[in-house]
């Protein structure tokens, strides 16, 4: 048999074809080991029958039970898979491993800056990848001056709005080759071969080149301009707001980052896009997602079973069934109700309302970061555990954020809409009227404070809560809140499907 390329589900793109033969494999043990959002199953399985449609006989698509059943006995090279499991398994088959594409920085050049660089942050590894690339650099200097405006990216919602006005974003228009993928996923289920959480519905994210260069220019075209401004704001009906949409596409590997980077600064070269905005979209894809992706192989594997902070609780039904209407936080419950109903949610409602939630109420690392790799389109086993088992809970002590994102509802009510519908009072802390997360801040301080209470940035805060004439009546309170109709009887820990 001829030497295949083996094609994983980050790599359906045309960077990652050579113009050899190639091999996809369609596994159902991607989809039957843990319960798993029905548009994500249906993203992966649109994207890559689409791809076995563009390369024709060149691709050969097998269906199977597991990887290695279609894969042994082949002859097989690989550009180098995006999650452990998969890299094991290539080794394992003996495969030609080629190096890793998809991304700015190569593995080897990371490996040489960390090694040089042992303390650096993301923001010094963004700066070192613009002076290596060029990118938005001006005469061996950062464009307008300054390398970060992230300042100028952190404004409030327009007061009395129901959302920021903007035309609705490009939708991919769904085709004979989605239909066939809602039919499988229909039997499959009805089978009980699969279990799916979240609604169905048509299809929100690009799964081919062509319809992720669609939704690049429909973003540079209506939004960019007002991402930079809004990039963390939240409106109740807004459930896109200034964002890309543009996740899916590069981790699925359908959108090369670098072509979406040169797009955009184009725009501000041309005068047509402001600095601010653009540097914010630059740093998100060249600092943080190139930070992470390194980070996840740096840390190794037994990086997800971090936890610093001795969190132990279950995920609680609420979340694992997405069930938003179980859920009284307004701003909790919409996230989750987006999260429901498209997959997705932007990077605040997932750190400072999602996030912050499962921080302050002890949820467990690992099953967190299962929750996040499950539940979301783009949850990819490499995005999820320097995102969420370091940013977001702070379970590995501090290698990526050097102090927990922990906020009281203050930090919601600016950036967002839902308190003036909320029964609760961001400003209150005792109570029925009692934010569960103005109160949660306290009693979430007040439980690390023993693990965490020679950490610099933390000594405002710890003083803070010494100060608490209230202290011990919050954190009684805080103990016996019900977390999410959470029922002790119940399993409460997913498995994250990982298709290859």
């Amino acid at each position: 048999m001829a030497r295949q390329r083996w094609v994983v589900a980050g790599q359906l793109g045309e960077e990652f074809d050579d113009g050899g033969r190639m091999l996809l494999v369609e596994a159902r043990s991607a989809w039957s080991r843990a319960p798993i959002h029905r548009r994500k199953a249906h993203l992966y399985l649109s994207a890559m029958r689409h791809r076995k449609a563009e390369l024709g006989d060149r691709m050969e698509y097998v269906q199977a039970a597991t990887f290695r059943a279609a894969l042994e006995g082949r002859d097989l090279e690989v550009i180098d898979p995006t999650s452990y499991r998969a890299r094991r398994l290539a080794r394992e088959l003996g495969a030609e491993i080629l190096p890793s594409r998809g991304f700015v920085t190569s593995e080897p050049d990371f490996a040489g800056f960390a090694d040089a660089h042992p303390q650096a942050a993301m923001e010094d590894f963004y700066r070192w990848v613009r002076e290596r690339t060029g990118i938005l650099m001006e005469d061996g200097r950062p464009a307008g001056g300054r390398w970060n405006y992230d300042h100028d990216n952190r404004q409030s919602p327009p007061k009395n709005a129901h959302t920021l006005g903007l035309p609705d974003p490009w939708w991919p228009e769904e085709d004979d080759i989605d239909a066939e993928v809602r039919r499988d996923l229909d039997r499959w289920e009805r089978d009980g071969d699969v279990r799916f959480v979240g609604t169905d519905g048509p299809r929100e994210f690009a799964v081919t080149p062509a319809e992720a260069r669609a939704a690049l220019r429909d973003f540079i075209e209506t939004r960019l301009n007002d991402f930079g401004p809004f990039e963390d704001a939240i409106l109740e009906g807004d459930w896109t707001m200034a964002h890309s949409l543009l996740s899916v596409p590069m981790n699925l590997g359908v959108l090369d980052p670098r072509e979406a980077v040169d797009a955009v600064v184009a725009e501000y070269t041309a005068g047509r896009a402001p600095l601010a905005s653009t540097e914010g979209f630059v740093r998100q894809i060249i600092g943080w997602r190139e930070w992470i992706w390194h980070h996840y192989w740096r840390f190794g594997e037994d990086y997800v079973h971090s936890n610093v902070l001795a969190a132990h609780r279950d995920v609680p039904p609420a979340l694992l069934e997405l069930d938003a209407d179980e859920i009284e936080e307004a701003c909790l419950s919409h996230a989750v109700g987006t999260v429901r109903d498209h997959g997705w949610a932007h990077h605040i409602q997932r750190l400072m309302v999602i996030g912050n939630h499962a921080l302050q109420r002890g949820y467990d690392p690992r099953a967190m970061n299962d929750w996040f790799v499950s539940m979301f389109v783009d949850g990819t086993p490499w995005v999820m555990p320097a995102n969420v088992v370091g940013m977001t809970l702070h379970a590995d002590g501090g290698r990526v954020a050097t102090k927990p994102y922990a906020s009281g509802g203050a930090y919601i009510n600016r950036m967002s809409d839902h308190c003036r519908g909320c029964r609760f009072t961001p400003t209150v802390r005792i109570g029925e009227k009692a934010c569960p997360y103005t109160a949660g801040y306290w009693a979430f301080l007040d439980r690390v404070e023993p693990i965490l209470g020679d950490n610099h940035r933390m000594q405002q805060p710890f003083a803070g809560l010494r100060r608490l004439a209230d202290r011990h009546e919050v954190v009684a309170q805080e103990r016996s809140r019900p977390p999410l109709g959470f029922r002790a009887d119940e399993d409460t820990r997913p498995v994250p499907s990982d298709p290859a």
